[in-house]
């Protein structure tokens, strides 16, 4: 099966992007092959990009960036049983050289959720990734409880309004740092308290938080700690390793994760956005090509762009 699609031959700057026609791998029994209608924008996709992940994904070119998807089912595998030509999903499919900005993916079955019929796909192809970022930070990593207090740096980010949102949901009080600019949108979004990071240290006005759920890294992922409460906090990075040696000053966990890929929970994501409690904010949607793709990495690159950047494939 060939698709067209955005590949790299090359690691480099946005300049490597190219249009091209790539063959798939043959369908396994447990997969999918799905008819793409969307996918989004996420760090991982320009870092790979750039080279900086090759240790970890030593793969061979060409490479199609990539890894989100909303679409139509065209072909299952010969083991598929829960899922038919013609069904609407979404996924976070697993991460191969063979990723979705392309007409065409294949998708292991047990990672695919149910599109829900009342959002866009491009809405629905917002959401594997970031959301299950968002999720897995919150709540399998940071064992987020009715109640406590989770302070989520950038909140107007991609992964970041998903997080307030699922915080706000299972009944944790919301603090969140942002641009003046996305503070009405975040409020709506859930956010108890929203801090200017450009006029306000955290510092100066948070204390005893339970969590915090760290997007940033650097300077930003250290002061986080003296926010934390003793003996009890939990700081969760999505950008690195944490600083162990702080975290043992204030005896609180710290640690580094990376999104593990599950259907299931997605499939959790898919009936909060069925029911109206989450939803995608999608700030910009540009086309499939090599000009539609290298313009949303130049705008994820600058790491303000509200909420989620979009690829539509049709």
């Amino acid at each position: 099966m060939q698709t067209k699609a955005v590949i790299i031959n090359q690691y480099g700057s946005k300049d490597v992007l190219e249009e091209g026609t790539i063959t798939l791998p043959e369908l396994g029994a447990n997969q999918v092959l799905v008819r793409e209608k969307a996918t989004s924008i996420n760090p991982i996709d320009w870092k790979l990009r750039e080279g900086y992940l090759k240790q970890m994904f030593d793969w061979e070119f060409p490479i199609i960036l990539g890894w989100d998807v909303a679409g139509i089912i065209e072909e299952v595998g010969s083991a598929v049983t829960d899922w038919k030509a013609g069904d609407e999903v979404f996924a976070r499919p697993d991460t191969t050289r063979f990723g979705t900005y392309a007409e065409y993916t294949v998708v292991d079955d047990n990672l695919l959720a149910k599109k829900p019929a009342n959002i866009s796909f491009g809405e629905a192809a917002a959401v594997p990734l970031a959301g299950l970022t968002a999720y897995q930070a919150l709540f399998d990593h940071g064992k987020l409880e009715k109640g406590e207090k989770v302070l989520i740096h950038a909140g107007a980010g991609g992964v970041g309004t998903y997080a307030i949102q699922l915080a706000k949901e299972a009944g944790a009080y919301v603090y969140t740092t942002a641009s003046p600019k996305n503070h009405e949108l975040l409020q709506s979004l859930g956010a108890d308290e929203v801090i200017d990071y450009h006029t306000t240290d955290i510092k100066d006005v948070l204390k005893d938080i339970d969590l915090v759920f760290d997007t940033i890294g650097g300077e930003t992922q250290n002061n986080s700690f003296d926010v934390l409460k003793e003996n009890t906090g939990r700081l969760i990075s999505i950008v690195g390793e944490p600083n162990q040696d702080k975290a043992n000053e204030r005896n609180v966990e710290a640690k580094g994760i990376w999104l593990e890929p599950d259907g299931k929970q997605l499939s959790k994501l898919a009936a909060l956005l069925e029911n109206g409690k989450m939803k995608s904010i999608v700030g910009n949607t540009f086309p499939l090509s090599q000009k539609g793709v290298y313009d949303a990495h130049a705008l994820s690159e600058t790491h303000h762009a509200a909420g989620k950047i979009v690829i539509s494939v049709d």
